[in-house]
């Protein structure tokens, strides 16, 4: 289309034709006169990711509950002189509340400004920013969980845990001590913040999901006689395999080309 078939607005709004290409560190000038669909994935991102500290704050409600994890209240010892982790529960769940309101959708409101010229606005640079205080929001109540989690253990040592969140305990206490008595808890909250930004947590943990992943590629799983595959199936090792008659009866259901699996 020649710019001067456009209509007027397009010609200063330069701002709407714009390609963000985060992993090319680039902005390249297009035709993308409209934001709405940026807008609605913001939209859905901030509900989405809220989803992830509706849930820890759950299981923080769990930790901090005597009647429920069988611990301390509040998992400080002295619990008449001391708060332990009561106020902390509070702050994620008002985050998490400040979550819900936040994660209404942006891009659902539109108001026409400019003299009627701008007749439908996408809304998507507050669909954007309110995504990111969603995000920031969800890793605060995410260490506040990582720090109750690694208080309830102390709880239980000399008792250890798997290997990986006993790395990520390892990780967590570089950063924040036990609680023995009630303290200022809002720097332990933020080092644990940070550690989440910049992936040391994932970084603690990664080699043994990515190993857990590989050892998955082999099926071990003893299958039902009454199963069957296209052609010879999933790859099985050999310490775990079809019984003799088992092998036969798939073989011969692939030959006869049958695609149905049941269970």
């Amino acid at each position: 289309m020649e710019v001067s078939r456009l209509r007027p607005k397009y010609l200063y709004r330069p701002w709407s034709r714009q390609l963000v290409l985060s992993e090319r560190e680039e902005i390249i000038s297009a035709g993308n006169f409209h934001g709405e669909y940026p807008a609605k994935a913001c939209d859905y991102l901030a509900i989405g990711i809220h989803e992830i500290a509706s849930m820890s704050e759950r299981r923080i409600e769990r930790l901090v509950n005597p009647a429920l994890s069988e611990l301390p209240a509040f998992l400080v010892r002295e619990g008449g002189l001391n708060s332990g982790f009561m106020l902390a529960h509070c702050t994620a769940a008002s985050l998490v509340s400040e979550n819900k309101v936040l994660c209404h959708p942006a891009s659902v409101d539109s108001l026409t400004t400019s003299a009627g010229t701008e007749d439908h606005v996408s809304m998507g640079g507050f669909a954007a920013r309110k995504a990111i205080m969603v995000v920031d929001n969800v890793e605060r109540v995410i260490a506040i969980e990582l720090l109750a989690a690694c208080q309830a253990i102390e709880f239980l040592r000399p008792l250890k845990t798997t290997a990986p969140l006993e790395e990520v305990i390892r990780v967590v206490r570089s950063v924040a001590s036990s609680w023995e008595k009630d303290r200022f808890m809002s720097p332990d909250i933020d080092a644990v913040t940070e550690l989440i930004r910049e992936g040391k947590i994932w970084q603690a943990v990664r080699h043994h999901i990515e190993h857990y992943h590989r050892v998955q590629d082999v099926e071990t799983r003893v299958f039902s006689p009454s199963m069957s595959f296209v052609g010879l199936g999933p790859p099985r090792s050999n310490k775990r395999s079809l019984n003799n008659g088992g092998q036969a009866r798939a073989a011969s259901q692939a030959k006869r080309g049958r695609t149905t699996v049941k269970s």
